[in-house]
């Protein structure tokens, strides 16, 4: 029989309804609670293991609650008796729980990252099916090898790719431009693809403070001289098109990487990717000649995560962490 560890962090799949008010209180939930209103797991063949780990709203979600979560699946995988590991999390930040797991958990067995839209009490919910399905994935033998793995509403996404795309609707992740890797259709697992290369980073530092600032229209470099005067190692800039930001910005962008902090450029577009082809103040290879490092496509969010980790794993270096990017 397969082994399953379901660990629980919080969010709207284990939220209640307040009486008086009648807006949902995220995170209330155990792991235990939530699997005892349905009968889940009768059929499966699988044991599952539950461990409430946190349980918050996912916009509490910090780096610390990460690293402790990370150390949580390090200890459960030196069993070999257990086959995969569920991680049910709010979906407000998910993505990026899912991707720094990807980059710090080196393990060939799978970790699938799922929650809901809708509280596991209110009418419609995708609560169970994901939490059904997410165990049914992460017990399946062809789910090795591909690192941590979000599921959502029968599909498995990339975690470096799975993206939230909807507030509300229950179709909430996809991943735009490669699709997902599989679907999960009833109690078979389907994948059609999975990614070439697998990244793994020790974290041997604590994690620095990296800061995402978004461009548009006539925007300035003042985020970028507060972000460096409150102690930024890094900060990731998200540019329009191939990656390029107001030409009035750029004097700060040299401030920044005078003062050492490792520069990341991002694109707003949801497919494509950051690309030196244009000579102007403040285009991508304007930016790459002052010592920006590209970040090829990356989103932002996906870019902070990852910098975030190299700076952790003590990697300061521009060329080698511009390698890393172009993976």
């Amino acid at each position: 029989m397969s082994k399953v560890v379901l660990l629980t962090t919080g969010g709207t799949i284990a939220s209640t309804k307040d009486k008086k008010t009648g807006l949902l209180k995220a995170g209330v939930l155990t792991g235990n609670e939530i699997l005892s209103m349905k009968n889940l797991l009768s059929d499966l063949g699988v044991e599952v293991e539950v461990e409430s780990i946190f349980q918050i709203p996912s916009n509490c979600m910090t780096f610390n609650h990460l690293l402790i979560l990370k150390e949580k699946i390090e200890q459960i995988f030196k069993h070999n008796s257990i086959d995969g590991i569920v991680i049910t999390h709010g979906t407000d930040t998910l993505e990026e729980t899912a991707y720094f797991l990807d980059l710090t958990i080196s393990n060939e067995r799978p970790i699938i990252v799922t929650g809901s839209q809708r509280g596991p009490t209110e009418l419609g919910t995708d609560a169970f099916t994901n939490i059904r399905q997410s165990i049914i994935a992460a017990s399946d033998i062809h789910t090795n090898g591909i690192g941590t793995m979000v599921q959502f509403n029968e599909r498995i996404f990339s975690a470096r790719y799975a993206k939230k795309i909807h507030s509300y609707n229950t179709n909430a992740f996809s991943s735009f431009g490669y699709g997902y890797l599989g679907i999960v259709d009833r109690n078979k697992v389907f994948i059609y693809q999975k990614p070439v290369e697998k990244e793994f980073y020790k974290i041997v530092n604590s994690i620095p403070i990296v800061d995402i600032i978004k461009f548009s229209l006539g925007s300035n470099g003042k985020f970028i001289y507060c972000s460096v005067k409150s102690g930024a190692r890094g900060i990731v800039l998200e540019g329009a098109g191939r990656g390029h930001i107001p030409p009035q910005a750029v004097e700060a962008v040299d401030f920044a990487i005078a003062h050492g902090v490792k520069v990341v450029l991002t694109t707003s577009c949801e497919e494509g990717e950051v690309f030196p082809i244009y000579d102007f103040a403040g285009g991508a290879k304007d930016l790459q000649d002052r010592g920006v490092i590209t970040g090829k496509d990356y989103d932002s969010k996906k870019a902070r995560i990852k910098l975030s980790v190299l700076l952790a794993s003590g990697i300061d270096d521009i060329e080698y962490i511009q390698k890393c990017f172009l993976r």
